[in-house]
């Protein structure tokens, strides 16, 4: 497990613009979609991709170009911080604790990505609601083993994605609900509960 969280990890030392160039370049005649940025993204009992059954996606950016979001239960583990750093060739010393590791999605899984709460940010920070944030840099690892990174957090390994027009075409035939993007939902529920939490809490979308 830590070897190939080696291989994946490094990676975080080289996404600083990575949300940037995750999504595909719309078309310029492409109807604007209204974004869904910052919602959960529900998938419906009748989900028919084995890849997205039951899961619970953090959309974090949604326009006419497509869809970028984190799936958060899909549960890998438990990591000490400092294998996690060491793991990318950072020995740092000072540093504690442990992270939950999850798959984030079939797409770049040797990208790493920490979605976490908003009262932390650095340079590469996003933010995806005013609660919510994500950030791809090795620094923040460092900041949660010294107590001084987000008060949630979380770490995830690849993303979900959509090409322009491809997740509104998907919702329209009753593929996905959304709900609220509850912190509660994504940090403190357990994850083989979540499913059924998000879905209770569903909205209509399109």
């Amino acid at each position: 497990m830590i070897a190939r969280l080696g291989l994946v990890l490094a990676a975080l030392l080289l996404q600083t613009a990575l949300l940037g160039a995750a999504l595909p370049t719309a078309p310029e005649a492409t109807k604007a979609p209204r974004s869904l940025a910052g919602q959960l993204l529900v998938a419906a009992p009748e989900m028919g991709d084995p890849r997205f059954e039951r899961t619970v996606i953090l959309i974090v950016e949604h326009d006419e170009g497509g869809a970028f979001g984190i799936v958060l239960n899909r549960p890998v583990g438990e990591q000490p911080v400092k294998d996690l750093l060491e793991a990318t060739g950072d020995a740092t010393a000072d540093v504690a604790g442990r992270v939950p590791v999850f798959s984030g999605g079939p797409v770049q899984p040797e990208i790493g990505f920490v979605v976490h709460s908003s009262e932390y940010r650095s340079p590469e920070t996003v933010a995806v609601t005013d609660r919510l944030s994500l950030t791809s840099s090795v620094t923040i690892l460092r900041a949660i083993g010294r107590n001084s990174g987000p008060a949630k957090s979380l770490i995830a390994f690849g993303y979900a994605g959509w090409g322009p027009g491809q997740l509104e075409k998907e919702i329209e035939s009753g593929a996905w609900a959304t709900a609220e993007a509850d912190t509660a939902l994504v940090f403190d529920a357990a994850r083989n509960s979540l499913w059924e939490d998000a879905w209770k809490r569903r909205t209509q979308t399109l």
